[in-house]
């Protein structure tokens, strides 16, 4: 199946739920190991509840013949970092755990509560909050962060906040570039097309092949927070138009 060829809705249909069937008991074993692993440091929490992530990308290539390719590898810098990424799809949330190092997401509460997924995220120790609680929030999400990056691990922040729908963009959040503007740790942008093979509230995966953009190194600290903001937004969004395929959407 070639990325030409697009299999008949009844041959999608089939391989995705073959794929989400396969993905969901992969889950409960990660789940379930990870949970095992409760008595030990968070590094080996995360390196065995980013089993799930990576065996699914794989799933997913298998399966549904969804691939990849990254640009711009060269830029990504020694030590820890803060990544802010484009958000269409689950996807990225998973191919991240494969291409960086040993990381933790600043996520919503509420994914905390969900049964097994939440458990297993739980553990990991991400930096979840309430994202109705406005300034308290980025005051928790800024200390937490510094903690973090401190102990060696890199942060994956999606600044529109939600998963958007290929060509279009929410309004990006302040409060990862007040955390970078506070730290001495670079910022990565990422721009991808995800959305275009595993789009949001669908059951279809759509065969091909995702672009994942890594852009060069942004200097945060001492900036404004809003200059970092346009920076990367700016950044992002004029890769978007270079990779995205209009023809792929709301298909």
């Amino acid at each position: 199946m070639s990325e030409e060829h697009i299999p008949s809705k009844p041959e999608l249909y089939i391989r995705s739920i073959v794929f989400w069937v396969l993905s969901f008991l992969w889950l409960i074993i990660i789940v379930t190991g990870t949970l095992l692993a409760f008595p030990f440091s968070v590094h080996v929490r995360y390196s065995v509840a980013s089993g799930w992530a990576k065996g699914t990308i794989n799933l997913l290539r298998i399966i549904c013949n969804v691939n990849y390719k990254v640009e711009g590898i060269e830029n990504l810098p020694q030590g820890a970092a803060i990544v802010m990424a484009k958000h269409q799809s689950t996807w990225e949330t998973l191919f991240l755990q494969k291409l960086l190092p040993p990381q933790l997401w600043v996520v919503k509460r509420e994914l905390l509560h969900v049964p097994i997924f939440g458990w297993g995220l739980a553990l990991c120790e991400p930096i979840a909050i309430d994202r109705s609680a406005g300034r308290k929030a980025i005051d928790q999400m800024v200390e937490q962060g510094k903690q973090k990056l401190e102990q060696g691990r890199w942060i994956i922040i999606f600044p529109e906040g939600t998963r958007v729908t290929p060509g279009e963009s929410n309004r990006y959040k302040i409060g990862g570039p007040i955390l970078a503007s506070l730290v001495e740790y670079p910022v990565v942008p990422v721009a991808h097309n995800a959305g275009e093979y595993w789009p949001k509230h669908s059951l279809i995966k759509w065969p091909g092949t995702i672009t994942v953009s890594i852009g060069p190194v942004i200097n945060g600290y001492g900036k404004k927070p809003e200059d970092i903001k346009e920076e990367v937004e700016t950044w992002i969004e004029n890769k978007m138009l270079e990779i995205s395929d209009k023809s792929k959407w709301n298909r």
